[in-house]
């Protein structure tokens, strides 16, 4: 990391209050916060960058060794109380996109209020325990999960703490895929499923209500039906992980509902009313006349019901102009008597 003047990497004076830095911080750490940055390597250099120039400058003693030796200290090897001389220490943690937890960005406050309660970002590192409290800090919140599954320490535990008490981990989360159809995602259902525990034995039934709405790869959490624990512990979780099977003419995107509307090139011109399908049933469309292929037809509400309190998305029926494959002597006389009559030509206006 780049030896940037701390005060500088905060965009605070040398004269700042503890609240002026604190309040800079929380700004800067949301800006740059891997969540509202991902893939963003700049971002993530600029978070650690704030972080590392926090801890030093919320720290009393720690701020005011920086403010007399800067980075190199009394001396070009340690300085007093465990100063090392060399660029500011650089904390490295892992992200949600890299299998971290799911802490979003706009948690952050709660975020704060738990360090706060830690004794704030003060205590890191300094006071001669070499970083012990902000591990144990960072563990609860960026290194709790432990792979596929895992579980983060309960009530600010982790994982090494309880082993080293004698406890028993919690069981182990469990993923369990289910196939549904298009009409089940939308409308939610409730599947009976026969689960046989990994190392075997009698299966267990499982009921599992789907809610309305679900999408492709949502995950749908039932408590206590994971994985089994010992000596009193908690079960792990059920994560039904929802697939969807392609539908035989709706399309899906969102909350809308895509339909291809084949239409005959007079049906086009004139306009016409057309009965379509509808997640509820039929509806009767009316074709404007001069309707281009590809335009899209709207029914308002006619998509798919979000959860909650959010209003339905939409159904869009999408045209396609279909002309004859063949035609009758007399079809092909009143088309040429079209073409004799004379058209606009379509291809007006595109500069070619």
């Amino acid at each position: 990391m780049a030896e940037r003047d701390y005060y500088e990497v905060l965009g605070v004076s040398r004269s700042a209050t503890p609240d002026q830095i604190k309040s800079a911080y929380r700004r800067l750490a949301k800006k740059f916060h891997p969540d509202r940055n991902p893939n963003d390597k700049t971002a993530e250099s600029r978070f650690k960058e704030v972080q590392a120039a926090y801890e030093v400058l919320s720290d009393p003693q720690q701020r005011q060794r920086y403010d007399t030796f800067g980075y190199t200290g009394p001396r070009s090897g340690e300085g007093p109380q465990g100063w090392r001389s060399g660029p500011a220490r650089e904390h490295v943690y892992t992200w949600r996109n890299g299998g971290g937890p799911d802490i979003p960005a706009e948690n952050l406050e709660d975020l704060f209020q738990v360090f706060a309660g830690q004794g704030g970002f003060g205590g890191l590192g300094g006071g001669g325990r070499g970083g012990g409290a902000a591990d144990g800090i960072f563990e609860q919140f960026f290194g709790g999960r432990r792979g596929r599954g895992g579980r983060s320490g309960r009530g600010g535990r982790d994982r090494t703490t309880e082993a080293a008490e004698g406890h028993q981990d919690p069981g182990q989360d469990i993923e369990h895929p289910v196939s549904l159809t298009f009409e089940q995602a939308v409308h939610g259902t409730a599947l009976d499923l026969q689960l046989t525990p990994a190392g075997g034995g009698v299966a267990e039934a499982v009921r599992v209500k789907i809610p309305p709405g679900v999408a492709e790869g949502q995950r749908v959490r039932v408590r206590g039906k994971g994985g089994p624990s010992v000596a009193g512990r908690a079960s792990g979780d059920l994560y039904i992980v929802c697939h969807i099977r392609p539908h035989a003419f709706f399309r899906r995107m969102g909350h809308d509902i895509y339909l291809e509307l084949p239409l005959t090139i007079s049906e086009a011109v004139l306009g016409t009313k057309v009965e379509i399908p509808t997640l509820e049933g039929k509806s009767v469309l009316t074709v404007p006349p001069g309707t281009p292929s590809g335009s899209k037809l709207r029914l308002k509400g006619q998509g798919v019901k979000p959860p909650g309190d959010k209003p339905p998305g939409d159904l869009y029926a999408v045209i396609r102009i279909v002309p004859p494959k063949s035609l009758t002597p007399r079809q092909r006389e009143l088309y040429e008597q079209l073409r004799m009559v004379g058209e606009d030509s379509p291809r007006q206006g595109l500069g070619w």
